[in-house]
């Protein structure tokens, strides 16, 4: 994606990525989860999704694209580890319980069944 895109590509982008948050929400939910939270921020990022399941709180980073020949390119290391950070700041907040935690990622586009990566990212390793 270009650095240099206009206040409307990013409005675009951003209304997008928030439709493809809602489908993984629903998708997580159909899956036996429980949405805690949405777009979380921290001053180290964002988390797209914060889901729980039975002793397990899940960290979501959601991608979308317009084509699942891009989703290959959707998540990279960088990525992973600022939600990592984020994670760090706010993971006693969801995770009280002592359950487990973990980071996952979820890979959406037209035409295609959600990806669930499951323990994409071992934040406290």
């Amino acid at each position: 994606m270009s650095e240099t895109r206009s206040p409307e590509q990013r409005r675009d982008a951003d209304s997008r990525g928030r439709e493809g948050e809602a489908e993984a929400a629903m998708w997580l939910v159909g899956q036996g989860w429980r949405i805690l939270a949405e777009r979380v921020k921290t001053k180290a990022g964002e988390i797209d999704l914060i889901a729980q399941r039975s002793g397990l709180v899940a960290f979501v980073e959601v991608k979308w694209r317009k084509h699942s020949s891009d989703l290959a390119d959707a998540i990279d290391e960088r990525r992973l580890a600022r939600v990592a950070r984020a994670v760090e700041i706010v993971a006693p907040d969801y995770a009280s319980a002592g359950e487990d935690i973990r980071i996952d990622v979820i890979l959406l586009a037209p035409g295609r069944k959600p990806t669930h990566i499951e323990n994409a990212w071992m934040p406290f390793g």
